[in-house]
C-alpha cells in the first residue's frame, strides 16, 4: 500500500514512520544481542565467551565494510524492495543463529547481517526524509532514529530477559519473526520510491565533497570518538568515583536518552542548530563537570542524565544536517558515508579511552573526551551555512502512487544546486 506525495501541513505518516523506526530496532537487536548472551551461547557453540563476543565484532566489521559500496552498487534500484531485502537478511541470518550448533556457520550469518545492517542504516533518515515536507524532515528522522534508542535502552534488555525464559535460540527466532512483520508492515504502508537514475547518480567522490557533507562528517566523528571514550568505559569511572552502580548509571543513561530524542523531535524542525550547539555545549560542560565533581553521587547521577539527554538528541540532529546537505536525492550515499564515519568514531573512542585509561587511570576519562566533543562543537559554531537554522524548504521527493498518470499533478525537476559555503 502506497500513499500519495506529502503535501504541506500534513500530519506525519506515523504508521510508515513507525514501521522504518521498528525496522531501526530490530537491526539494533541484531547486532548486539550476542553481547548479552556470552555465557549462554558459549557451550551450545562449542567456544569461549570471548570467540562469541566476536559475533559482535564480525556484525560491526562487516557493516563497515559495506555500507559504502553496496548502497553505491544498489543506488540505482527501487528503494522499498532494497529495505525488504535488508531485512529478509536479518530474518535469514537470526534463524541461521538461532537454528546452528556450528560456530564457524553461526559467524557466516553474523557476517551476512552485518552487510544488511550497513545498507539498511544508509537508507532509512533518506527514506524518512522522501515521505514528509522538507519542514517537518527533522521530526521524521527523530521517529525513525527512536528505535535505536529503544532498542538500547528497552530492547537489549527485554531480549536478555526473553533468553532467560525461553532460552537463547528461541529469542534469536522471535527476532527472525519480528524481521518478517515488519517486512508485511513496510510493504504495506510505507511508500515505494524510484532509485537515482543513471544520468542523475552523481558520483559518491562528489557527494562526499558536496558543501557541509564534510563538517558534518566531522561533527559525527569527532562526537562519537568523545562520548566512546567515556560510554565504553564507563564500569571503570563509575567505580573510580566511589559509586560503583554501574547499572544505575545505565539506566539512567538510557533513560535520559529516552527523553533527549523526543525533545529534539520537537525542537529539530524550527530550532536545528541551536538545539544542536546547546546539545553539544551540554556534553562538553558534563564532561568538565564529571572530571571535577564526580565523586559526589548526585552530581553524578545528574552529569549522566544530562549527557543522556543531549546525546539521545545529537544524532538526529546531526543527520537532520546531513540530509539538508545532500538533499533526499542523495541521503542514501551522504548516509553511507556518515555509516562508516560512525563505525570509524565509535572504534577510535573505545581504543582512545582504553589508552587513557591504562595510561592514566579513569580519572582521565573525561579530560580525554573533553577536546574531542569540544571540536566538534567549534565545527558547529563556526559552520554556519553547513548547520543552519532551518532546512531548506525545497518539494519532497514524490513516492510512486496508485493515481492514474493521466491524473497526477506535474513533478517539477529537483531544483539545482546552489553554491553554498561550507565550514
Amino acid at each position: 500500500m502506497t500513499t500519495a506525495s506529502p503535501a504541506r501541513g500534513t500530519a506525519l505518516p506515523w504508521s510508515g514512520l513507525l514501521a522504518l523506526s521498528t525496522a531501526a530496532f530490530t537491526a539494533v537487536l541484531t547486532e548486539l544481542l550476542p553481547a548479552g548472551l556470552l555465557p549462554r551461547m558459549a557451550p551450545a557453540l562449542g567456544v569461549s565467551e570471548a570467540r562469541v563476543g566476536f559475533l559482535v565484532t564480525g556484525y560491526a566489521v562487516a557493516s563497515f565494510l559495506a555500507a559504502i559500496p553496496v548502497t553505491a552498487a544498489l543506488r540505482g534500484l527501487p528503494r522499498r524492495p532494497v529495505l525488504i531485502g535488508t531485512l529478509l537478511g536479518f530474518a535469514c541470518a537470526d534463524a541461521v543463529v538461532a537454528l546452528s550448533s556450528s560456530y564457524a556457520v553461526t559467524f557466516g550469518a553474523r557476517l551476512l547481517a552485518g552487510v544488511m545492517g550497513g545498507t539498511m542504516w544508509a537508507m532509512l533518515a533518506g527514506y524518512a526524509a522522501r515521505m514528509v515536507p522538507a519542514e517537518r524532515r527533522g521530526r521524521a528522522i527523530a521517529v525513525v532514529l527512536a528505535g535505536i534508542t529503544l532498542a538500547l535502552s528497552l530492547g537489549i534488555p527485554a531480549g536478555s530477559a526473553l533468553a532467560d525464559a525461553i532460552g537463547w535460540r528461541p529469542a534469536f527466532g522471535t527476532l527472525a519473526g519480528l524481521a518478517l512483520l515488519v517486512v508485511v508492515w513496510i510493504r504495506r504502508r510505507v511508500p515505494a520510491f524510484p532509485g537515482e537514475l543513471p544520468g542523475a547518480r552523481v558520483p559518491l567522490r562528489r557527494v562526499a565533497v558536496l558543501p557541509g557533507i564534510p563538517a558534518v562528517l566531522s561533527v559525527t566523528l569527532f562526537l562519537l570518538l568523545g562520548h566512546q571514550v567515556m560510554y565504553t568505559y564507563v564500569a571503570p569511572f563509575t567505580a573510580h568515583t566511589g559509586y560503583g552502580r554501574t547499572d544505575v548509571v545505565l539506566l539512567v543513561f538510557g533513560a535520559a536518552t529516552v527523553v533527549g530524542i523526543w525533545a529534539t523531535g520537537a525542537l529539530v524542525d524550527r530550532w536545528a542548530r541551536s538545539t544542536l550547539l546547546g546539545a553539544l555545549t551540554l556534553i562538553v560542560t558534563v564532561m568538565c563537570v564529571l572530571a571535577l565533581y564526580a565523586h559526589s553521587p548526585a552530581v553524578l547521577l545528574t552529569s549522566v542524565a544530562v549527557w543522556g539527554v543531549a546525546f539521545g538528541g545529537a544524532p538526529t540532529l546531526i543527520q537532520t544536517a546531513l540530509v539538508n546537505a545532500s538533499g533526499p536525492q542523495h541521503a542514501d550515499v551522504a548516509t553511507s558515508l556518515q555509516t562508516t564515519v560512525y563505525n570509524a568514531g565509535i572504534a577510535g573512542g573505545s581504543f582512545t579511552g582504553g589508552l587513557a585509561l591504562s595510561g592514566w587511570g579513569a580519572g582521565a576519562l573525561p579530560w580525554t573526551a573533553l577536546p574531542l566533543v569540544a571540536t566538534a562543537l567549534a565545527v558547529v559554531v563556526l559552520g554556519r551555512h553547513t548547520f543552519p537554522t532551518a532546512p531548506d524548504a525545497g518539494p519532497p521527493t514524490t513516492p510512486r502512487s496508485n493515481t492514474p498518470l493521466q491524473d497526477r499533478p506535474a513533478i517539477p525537476p529537483p531544483p539545482a544546486p546552489t553554491p553554498s559555503a561550507s565550514a
